[in-house]
């Protein structure tokens, strides 16, 4: 026991000693997506609050095995009172204090001192189960906290990198929206000159400038959609969305390759607190069955009294009686037994075994959710890789014809509708072409959320950029 006690503190301590460090470590810069998922981890609210409801738990566990232990009670009293006793039977009762001694002929208001000093030991041997039960239920609920503990860090790490690959999705829509205005004006331009020679309709200059300004205004809406996603990631982070300057590493140059491993189902966090859920509620089945038995206390007392009071009537002088002047001591064994508690015992066995049943049908629905989730994860994935792959060949096509229509226009061999529709294909398949990339991303986030194990994605970025590198 003592062992286990020196254990669980030496635990606590590194736990507050490594929080501490976790709290003073400064946020890299440029920002990875790994490490934006690490530390968001290390400092998000939300994921130290569950941490701290474990070690609570755990605590639990040492609490519940404390009732191995023999309890000892010490007690000192001195008091000043009248010695008026009398026969008869007093039901119990907190009012009325108990009397000891003879009864005497004649009552008086004379008081006199009285003391009395002790210390009763006592131990539950035999307990029949019912405090390893109580320290089952205990270590069920630690790991119920410990499960929680780790859905809410999967669930911050998801977060955090969907917000992550937001904020570089809006950049790099602020870029496709850039080019897109860089190459309307220059378009924009020509097209003036053409009509100020008179080579084109005015209605050209009006068409190419209200383009212009649309997509403008498209850039002006990528640029706010980036600082909605840095507040929202800074808010993860728990930093101000100035001081993010994101790394996009491999996210908007490669594809990632289809998830190869399937981990267990019942590895995952969500079903690990639910299976910890039925534990709990089977330990309480177990607690329940283990309280209608006998309970038997190995007592041991040691008491001394003492009173200005004497048998004769007469009383002391001074300070008589605050000397405890008898002592005893007395080593026993007391068994009690709850013999009408079977009916209540009885039906709380019986709400307990309902629960039970209950908490292994939500498990067994656990199950189905979290294989229902992993399955449309991974298809959303393989969708996303393909959609990834033939956008090259989309961009590779709006390019050309961007190019060709403008060539046409100059050439007078075409209208300025065909060069917008082109320029606005163009801007279509660059954003298909980051966006689906990041994606593919978002959804291989998606299904190690699903698998319930982040880490896979976290290599799978880390390698990628190994490699481009």
């Amino acid at each position: 026991m003592k062992s286990l006690g020196k254990l669980a503190f030496i635990l606590a301590l590194a736990s507050v000693s490594l929080a501490a460090d976790q709290q003073s470590a400064p946020l890299p810069s440029p920002l990875s997506l790994e490490a934006a998922v690490n530390y968001a981890i290390s400092h998000y609210p939300q994921v130290r609050a569950a941490l701290e409801r474990r070690a609570a738990a755990n605590s639990g566990i040492t609490l519940a095995r404390t009732a191995y232990l023999p309890s000892a009670n010490a007690l000192w009293q001195g008091n000043r009172a009248t010695r008026n006793n009398i026969f008869g039977l007093l039901l119990p009762q907190q009012v009325i204090p108990p009397l000891t001694g003879p009864v005497l002929p004649t009552t008086s208001n004379q008081s006199v001192w009285g003391s009395a000093a002790g210390m009763l030991v006592s131990w539950e041997p035999v307990d029949f189960g019912y405090r390893r039960a109580s320290v089952d239920v205990a270590r069920a609920s630690a790991r119920v906290a410990s499960a929680e503990a780790e859905i809410s860090q999967l669930d911050v790490a998801t977060v955090a990198a969907g917000a992550f690959i937001s904020v570089i999705d809006a950049q790099q829509a602020i870029r496709a929206a850039q080019a897109d205005v860089d190459r309307r004006e220059v378009f924009s331009r020509s097209v003036h000159v053409l009509v100020q020679n008179q080579l084109r309709p005015g209605a050209d200059a009006s068409r190419s400038d209200a383009e212009l300004a649309a997509a403008r205004i498209a850039l002006i809406q990528a640029r706010t959609n980036e600082k909605v996603a840095l507040a929202t990631l800074a808010n993860l982070l728990g930093v101000a969305p100035d001081n993010l300057q994101l790394d996009a590493g491999p996210l908007i140059e490669r594809t990632p390759a289809p998830a190869e491993t399937k981990p267990t189902i019942t590895a995952n966090p969500v079903a690990s607190a639910q299976s910890a859920r039925l534990q709990q509620a089977a330990a309480q089945v177990q607690i329940l069955g283990r309280s209608y038995y006998p309970h038997f206390n190995l007592q041991s007392v040691v008491g001394a009294r003492g009173s200005g009071a004497n048998a004769d009537g007469s009383v002391g002088n001074g300070a008589d009686g605050l000397g405890l002047e008898r002592e005893n001591w007395a080593v026993g064994l007391t068994a009690s037994f709850p013999v009408l508690d079977f009916f209540s015992i009885r039906a709380w066995k019986q709400i307990a075994t309902a629960n039970q049943r209950a908490e292994g049908a939500r498990y067994q629905q656990t199950l189905q959710d979290l294989s229902a989730q992993v399955t449309e994860a991974q298809a959303r994935l393989e969708g996303a890789i393909a959609i990834a792959q033939a956008t090259l060949a989309e961009l590779q096509a709006a390019r050309d014809a961007e190019s060709q229509a403008r060539a046409r226009y100059q050439a007078a061999l075409t209208n300025i509708v065909e060069v917008t529709d082109a320029q606005t294909l163009l801007i279509r398949a660059e954003s298909d072409d980051a966006v689906s990339k990041l994606n593919a991303w978002r959804a291989l986030a998606s299904l190690a959320a699903a698998q319930g194990d982040f880490s896979p994605f976290l290599d799978t970025v880390r390698n990628a950029s190994a490699g481009g590198h």
